[in-house]
This record gives C-alpha cells, structure tokens and sequence, in this order.
C-alpha cells in the first residue's frame, strides 16, 4: 500500500473512515406472530456518524429500522432495512413496555430561545407535548450516561427521568440560613443603614460533577403524569447525594436510583468508577431505603423481566479509579444480597478476567435466571453470561473474527452486538441466547456485511516483562498490545512505527475499531497500541501493580512493548519511532522521549499530564494524585513536602532537560481533569532550551478532543508531525 504526504490527501483518509457510524443503542419496538411457528422482530437502532453534514464539532445521529423473520430461538432470515432517518434535537428516547408508546425528550432553539419538550407518541401520532422548561419545574434534563435516564411506569401513565436542580433552589437548610444570613448583613451595610439590590447569592460558588459533567451539580428525579401533563419533583432523596440512573421499583410503587454522595465536596466522575456511592428505593410517599452497602461505589442497576431481582456493580471507593468490579443482585421479595461475581484478582489464561464496564439497559434474560454482558479480555472485549443459579460466567463468542464483541442489549434473548475490529468498523449481529447450559451454541447472524479495511493487517503481541522490570509485590504478571499494520509496502521498504500510549492509565485498548490508529495506517504507518500491567482486562492484580510505580513500571512496559515489536517483525523500521498519548498517555509519550532521548524521533502529547505536583489543585479528581502514588486520600489530605517531591519525582518535567525530540502539544481548553497550564509548562520548558516544540490550543475542547473538528485538525497534525520529523516528505 503507497503512503500519502499530502494534506489534502491525508484529510480525506481521516474522514473517509470518520464517517463510518457507530451503533449507540437498540430497542425491539414489535414482536408479531407469524404462521407455521415464524415471527417478526423489528429493531430500531440509532446511529452517530461524523463528518457529512455536521455543524463544526458535531456529530449527526440517525435511526435505522432492521426487520427480522425469526423461529422459536432462530433468526431465519433477515429483510433488507429501509432508508435512515435523521434525529434532530432528540435527547433521549424509549418506548414503554407495552410498545405502544414511546417517550421522547426533544430539545428545540427558536430564535435564539432552547426549550426542552417531553413528547408522547403512539403508533400513529404525537399524543402528548409538554414544554418542560416552561413548567419551570427544573433546569435542563441529563442525557449523559452517568445520571440520565428515561423510564416509563409499568402502568405507562408516568415518565421517570432526571434533570438539573431549577437555579435558586437550595440543596440544604445551612445554605439557605448562611444566604439569608448574608442578605441580613448586606440590607444592613457596614453601619447599619438598608443596602440595595444584593446579589451576592449569584456569585456563590457551586462545584459540579467535573470532567465531562461540567453542566450539572445538583440532579433531581422527575416524574411526569402524561394525562395530566405535570411534573412532580420526586421527593425523599437523601441531602447528602446526587441520585441518578434511576429506574421504576417493581410494581411502580416508588424508584430505584444511584446516590452518589456530594460531600464535602465533589470530585469528577467521568471514567471514574470508585466514589462512593449506594442503591436506594424511595416510595412515592417520599420514604427513602438503602439497598446496597453505603462504604461502596455503586452503578447500573438493572431490573430483571419478572420484576424480582434488581443486579448492580460495585467497587471499591477511592484508589484505582477504574477497577475489577464485583456484580451483585438484590432479591426484591427477600430483601437480601448475594454476590453473583466477584472480582478477577488474577484471570486464568483464556478464561474470564473481570467485570470492567457499565452493564446495557438491558442485560437480563427473559428466563430472569442469566445477566449478559461485554467485558475486557486482556486485548479483546467479549461477550459473557453469568448463571443467577450457579454464577458461573460462561464465553458467548469463541473466534477472532472481531476483536470486540459489546452487547447493546438482550430482549426476550434475543441479542444485538456491535462487532468491530482494527481492521473493521461497527457491524450488528444478532443472535438469540439458548437454554441454560447451551450457551456455547449461539448461532449470529449479520444484520450487514462486515466492512473489511483489506489493506490493513493487524496481529496481538504478549510481551512478559523481563526479570528487572518485574514487580516483586504483584510478579508473574504480563501485559499485550495490538499491532496494525497498512498491507504491503512499496519496494520492500521499512515502515516507520507510531507507539500508542493510552489514558487512564486504568484503561485499555481492545481491538476495536479505531479511526486514528486505522487512519494514521493508511497514511503509511504501523500503530502500536500498548496495553501495559494496570490496564483493564488483565485482573485486578495488574491495575493494583501500578499503584506507586507510576512514571517507571508503566514506562519501563511501553518500551519493552516497543522492543518485542520490532524484534518480531523485520519490517518495522527501528531508526523512524514516534510515540503519542492522551492524558496519562501523554504522560508516558513525555516520559518515553525523556527517559529515552535518542530513541524517539517525534512526540504528540495531547492534554498531558507534566507535572503531578502542579497539577493538584487543579484536576477534578484530586484523589488520584495521591492513590497513583500509592498514598491514603481523604477529603481533608493537605500535601505535605514528601507528597509534593514524590509527585513531582514522577512526573514527565525532571526529564525536560535531557528530551530533543521534536514536541507537539495538543490542549484543549476547557479541560477540567488535566489544566492545560501542564501542558503549557512543558512547552516552556521546552521553548526555554531551544529544543523544537509546537503547541496548538483547542479553546472550546475539553479533555478528550472529542469535537469533530478537533479530532480532525489533531489527526491532520499528528501525521504531518510524524512526517516531518521522522523525514518521511
């Protein structure tokens, strides 16, 4: 395959492969019987697709119907689907158990003006439109995935959802007596006389969920009566937590819901699954119960179809803030909890390795006796189902045909996964669960035709650390990576490598589709993508390693990653290494380039981490500048000077003197987790030696460059930076 060096050329790679849309979720919308023991299914899916006719840093999301001809538990044949429809403004969606009805919040801006309607709709027309913000009843409805929800009673009179707390509503009582106390000072004025027109409770500060969840601080739970057209604010939610995730209690008599506790203060959420946290049942009456351990974290709480048996994760607060989870079920009758899976502390080979990730909206069988769900295994993410009976966790999928396998949900066993691979973007199968005890005999079908990126190669490499760079606490443990490769090259030539660090550092890369690695492969080069020990999908004992060895087992990793590969394949070119990284993985780019000065011929760091000590005031989630170094967090830690210099001991900026390979920074400036002034320190560290560094600012990004057109300026200028440098023109 021939690399390109032009601009143009490579942009329109990058967004050749943008466009391929990406499945977000799936409902059965009808089950018709049929004769001679044959169905029809229908499912409604919805899409996101970059890159055609978006506004700048958006993406447009799409409905797609497939209808299905099924048997007892067979998929006979599949109809071709009909045309997409595009989805404006819609913000959530679902349709009540029945399937006559479907709940829809639409967002609308007319002249200048954004309302939030909540709409009804049968199968034939619009039966309900409520203009929620003009109710006034709240602010504006969470669609994030971390607190927002969408649920309609059994009795589908009532929708269930979650929404910001309405502006000057006050969340405890010693608020309100600090502001009236602040308003008795201020009519007073500083010798007694009437002072008018304060406002000083506009200015009082109100901290928000961080990262990714800058917009919402204070979450209530709302229910509105779809005949009578009205919201009520759900009342008896504990003061001291934010509830969120919320789902119908079985027979509708109350909610279930997540709390995740807010005080003192409150630390991010997004990519964190250790705050502290609980499941609650409040009734409609306002009388509120805790289900679950209240010293956890807690998250997705699904209901099983017979309405019993409600699973949920948990795990433990603070330290790593990804973990091995544990998945527990609570009986509804028996008011009791059992443990279903526990924590995978070291996975057997090629056995189940931990529960990592939230579960779908819909997990359970239509049986109530097995979960399914996706799960990291080591490089891969697969499908497994767990017994309620016997707990035993089962493989659904036994090939490497996809490197990912993630369920978008099972209705009356029937399942829909998004399957993808390195060399293949997202694809639907669907295949139906068989009988307990069978489940090795699913048989899938394919919604469509996998689209296979031939010129693209991809392999999995198991890289043990050597005898120095073993871990004497956690030894044995090994770690992988993910190598693509564009197919063929032009006589015979080496192909220069680009080294892939990714963020978290508890994180992961599964062999998924992933348009920056497949795109940068098609300009000409090979990605490797190193998943070093404290990456998920390899057990808990591999996250734990990392703790306290931060800036040197995970560097020591990624080089020993980059040393197997090029040792296993004679046509990597060992003069012409890059390395990238996000986050924690521009940690570690910065690390690799001063750490190994004369190995690395160019650096991409975007929003990284530079100097942990300057950073801790800054981030959103302040704990994990003190558990990554193995140090106790709580609430009222100060740093003392032993906290700051082994922070700064391990960070990426006692190396700047010694790094001269050529720097391009990426920060986006609305980062809340990693403060772009990091960033910025390494650049004038950099620019203060003469050593070549460029720095481009994203001014309306965040932490994860996410906005279209962000993604697309960064992959243009990743390459070309490569190219440059790597002397590839």
């Amino acid at each position: 395959m021939e690399s390109t060096t032009e601009p143009e050329s490579i942009l329109a790679m990058f967004q050749e492969y943008s466009e391929f849309p990406t499945p977000l979720s799936v409902a059965l919308s009808s089950d018709t019987p049929h004769s001679h023991g044959e169905r029809s299914i229908t499912l409604c899916t919805e899409w996101s697709q970059k890159g055609i006719g978006t506004r700048p840093g958006s993406s447009l999301r799409f409905q797609k119907q497939y209808n299905l001809v099924c048997g007892e538990r067979t998929v006979i044949r599949t109809l071709l689907p009909g045309p997409c429809n595009q989805l404006l403004g819609e913000l959530l969606t679902r349709e009540s158990p029945s399937g006559t009805l479907k709940a829809v919040v639409r967002e609308q801006t007319r002249e200048g003006v954004t309302h939030q309607f909540l709409e009804i709709w049968s199968k034939h027309r619009m039966m309900k439109n409520i203009d929620l913000t003009s109710l006034n009843k709240h602010g504006k409805v969470y669609d994030d995935a971390q607190f927002g929800c969408l649920a309609w009673s059994p009795c589908e009179g009532k929708v269930l959802y979650a929404a910001e707390m309405k502006q000057g509503k006050v969340g405890s009582s010693s608020v309100l007596e600090e502001t009236r106390a602040a308003r008795d000072d201020a009519k007073a004025g500083p010798s007694g006389e009437e002072v008018t027109g304060w406002k000083g409770h506009c200015n009082v500060y109100q901290d928000d969920w961080g990262e990714g969840l800058a917009s919402k601080s204070t979450p209530v739970l709302c229910v509105a009566d779809i005949s009578k057209g009205t919201v009520l604010l759900q009342q008896g939610i504990p003061p001291q937590v934010s509830p969120g995730q919320a789902l119908w209690a079985p027979g509708g008599d109350g909610v279930l819901f997540v709390g995740w506790w807010h005080e003192p203060f409150r630390l991010g959420l997004k990519f964190c699954s250790n705050r502290r946290s609980a499941l609650f049942h409040v009734d409609l009456e306002g009388n509120c119960e805790l289900l679950s351990s209240d010293s956890n974290a807690v998250s997705s709480p699904r209901l099983s179809p017979d309405g019993r048996y409600i699973v949920y994760l948990q795990g433990q607060v603070f330290g790593p803030h990804k973990q091995c989870l544990s998945l527990h079920v609570y009986d509804w009758m028996r008011k009791k909890v059992t443990l279903l899976v526990d924590v995978v502390n070291r996975p057997i080979e090629g056995e189940f390795a931990g529960l990592y990730e939230a579960l779908p909206e819909h997990c359970w069988s239509s049986d109530s006796q097995r979960v399914v769900f996706s799960s990291p295994r080591r490089n891969w993410k697969e499908l497994f189902v767990v017994d309620r009976f016997t707990r035993r966790v089962t493989r659904l999928v036994d090939n490497e045909e996809f490197g990912c396998w993630k369920l978008l949900a099972i209705e009356q066993d029937l399942m829909v996964v998004c399957c993808s691979g390195l060399n293949c973007p997202p694809c639907l199968r669907v295949g139906f669960l068989p009988p307990p005890g069978g489940e090795a005999g699913v048989i899938w079908t394919s919604l469509e035709e996998p689209h296979q990126i031939h010129m693209l190669d991809w392999r999995v490499l198991d890289v043990t650390p050597t005898v120095q760079e073993e871990n004497t606490e956690y030894s044995g443990l090994d770690f992988g990576a993910l190598l693509l490769k564009p197919r063929g090259t032009r006589g015979g030539s080496k192909i220069p490598l680009a080294v892939f660090a990714h963020g978290g550092p508890h994180s992961q890369f599964c062999a998924e589709w992933n348009v920056f690695s497949a795109a940068l492969a098609r300009v000409g080069f090979a990605v490797l993508m190193v998943n070093y020990r404290g990456s998920t999908g390899f057990g808990q004992d591999s996250i734990l390693s990392l703790i306290g060895n931060v800036g040197s087992q995970d560097v020591k990793d990624m080089q020993r990653a980059v040393m197997t590969a090029l040792q296993s394949d004679a046509t990597l070119d060992p003069k012409r290494v890059a390395v990238i990284g996000g986050s924690h993985g521009g940690f570690l780019a910065c690390h690799l380039i001063g750490q190994y000065p004369d190995f690395y011929r160019a650096c991409v760091a975007r929003n990284p981490v530079i100097n942990a000590a300057t950073l801790l005031g800054t981030s959103d989630i302040v704990d994990w500048r003190y558990s990554v170094l193995g140090l106790q967090y709580s609430y009222d830690r100060l740093p003392s000077p032993d906290d700051l210099t082994l922070m700064l001991q391990s960070s990426p900026i006692v190396h700047a003197s010694q790094i001269r390979s050529p720097v391009l920074l990426m920060l986006g400036g609305k980062d809340k987790r990693v403060c772009p002034h990091q960033g910025l320190e390494l650049y004038r560290a950099l620019k203060s030696r003469g050593s070549p560094v460029r720095l481009l600012w994203y001014s309306e990004d965040g932490h994860t460059l996410s906005r279209a057109d962000t993604q697309a300026d960064c992959f243009l200028n990743t390459a070309l930076w490569f190219l440059q440098h790597l002397d590839l023109h």
